[in-house]
């Protein structure tokens, strides 16, 4: 059975433990085996980093829920984990609810955009750059993600059985 690391906000979640087994039963379900950042030996700092580390290095893949947390950008330990996983050449399929792009997140959670012309770029209420790729999430994340789904854990399973199953006819490899 593949492995793959949940990464996400999940944890934060007000019943984050009976979340997380019904996304383990539904990784099960669908031929792989859970590593869950919320099972964890140690509820200390550097004991929850060094897991984490441990598991991301131990998955053949990553599932990221990549959906706004406390604002309107990826949970900020979820962008580690997305980096941490690409660094080691770990496949990293990720996932969000919407199908918005930076800019109409960034605009319908942060507040209006505007078009500064002389520059020939968007800024938010603060005058700051807003990206323009027509990505989910940040640049570096979307280039790090093999595949980004609008949907859910389930529909990211499904998109990495989908790979799995190319990888085995030899026309993609994905995991590593």
């Amino acid at each position: 059975m593949k492995s793959v690391y949940l990464a996400g906000p999940d944890v934060f979640l007000p019943e984050a433990g009976q979340h997380a087994q019904r996304q383990k039963v539904l990784c099960r379900r669908h031929g792989f085996e859970p590593f869950h950042p919320f099972d964890q030996e140690a509820l200390s700092s550097p004991g929850i980093f060094r897991t984490n580390i441990g598991m991301i290095r131990d998955a053949q893949a990553v599932l990221a829920n990549l959906n706004p947390f406390r604002g309107p950008e990826v949970d900020s330990g979820t962008a580690f984990e997305i980096g941490f996983a690409a660094a080691l050449g770990k496949t990293v399929i990720g996932y969000v609810s919407r199908p918005d792009n930076v800019m109409q997140r960034v605009e319908r959670l942060h507040g209006e955009i505007r078009y500064d012309a002389q520059a020939d770029l968007w800024r938010d209420r603060d005058g700051n750059l807003v990206e323009d790729f027509g990505h989910a999430v940040n640049l570096m994340l979307a280039e790090s993600c093999a595949s980004i789904v609008v949907g859910n854990l389930e529909d990211a399973l499904v998109r990495l059985g989908e790979c799995r199953a190319t990888a085995s006819n030899g026309a993609l490899e994905l995991f590593r």
